[in-house]
């Protein structure tokens, strides 16, 4: 039964038809959610149709939530462990298993704790987070959030080095655009919203600097800033086309049998 569990939900050597149209479900399902999130918050259309609304999301929940307890009892082969309670706190904690939680917790929370209508519709918004869930089915998302963890030392660093430029950037238009426009840029957080909004290039309101060193301070800042964002898009880039590389020269590499099961590493299954 868990084997069967596994294979259904898990993709594998096993090439199962059904697997592949319960990932067909679920990212239909989840564009369905995120559709329907988006129409609810348009009050003619949230109006008329409330109660269609609010029995597509109580399936939709019921489904999600099936999905994350067949997960969770297949947990200890997804994710090995000492024991099975370690191996079900192991998925519960994964980024996968997070993002499974997070997006049936919105529905579950108002019954566990009270809470403020305002309150309670920020939670309900949380519900976009659905569409995190299609990395798990998408070869492709699953691909870029590969390289997004294999570069995370280079764009953290890149990061890093972006703050610190703007931390110099806004310390030195307060102290030359503070005394002649006190108004307009009357403290370092104002000042460090507008380093963040000309290193962007989308502009600050109709506040711009007046004096001679403010506008050639302005002028690097929004030169550096197209290289400082080309930055990660390159890494990622880069990391993209490596993948690709790889993935093809594996396909070229491998045997006939193993390219017709899809180039994915084979998974010995044992009873359990």
């Amino acid at each position: 039964m868990k084997i069967k569990t596994f294979q259904f939900v898990e993709k594998g050597a096993h090439g199962r038809r059904i697997n592949l149209a319960f990932d067909y479900a679920i990212m239909v399902l989840i564009t369905l959610n995120v559709i329907a999130i988006i129409l609810d918050t348009i009050p003619p259309i949230s109006d008329s149709y409330a109660a269609l609304f609010h029995y597509f999301e109580l399936v939709s929940v019921i489904i999600f939530s099936l999905e994350y307890l067949m997960r969770l009892y297949v947990s200890d082969l997804t994710h090995p462990s000492s024991g099975r309670i370690k191996s079900a706190l192991k998925f519960v904690f994964s980024p996968y298993g997070i993002i499974d939680l997070v997006s049936i917790l919105p529905f579950y929370l108002p019954f566990l704790i009270k809470m403020d209508l305002r309150f309670l519709r920020m939670i309900r918004l949380m519900r976009f987070f659905r569409v995190l869930k299609l990395t798990r089915y998408n070869n492709s998302l699953n691909l870029i959030w590969e390289v997004i963890k294999e570069k995370r030392d280079e764009l953290a660093m890149t990061g890093f080095v972006t703050l610190l430029f703007l931390l110099i950037a806004s310390i030195l238009i307060y102290f030359i655009e503070g005394a002649a426009q006190p108004e307009s840029y009357p403290n370092l957080l104002t000042c460090f919203w507008w380093a963040i909004a000309t290193l962007t290039s989308v502009g600050f309101e109709d506040i711009y600097p007046i004096t001679g060193f403010g506008k050639f301070l302005s002028s690097l800042l929004a030169i550096f800033g197209i290289g400082l964002i080309a930055i990660p898009t390159g890494l990622i880039s880069a990391g993209f086309m490596e993948k690709i590389s790889k993935k093809n020269e594996g396909t070229k590499n491998a045997p006939i049998a193993e390219r017709k099961s899809g180039d994915i590493p084979r998974i010995n299954f044992y009873p359990i």
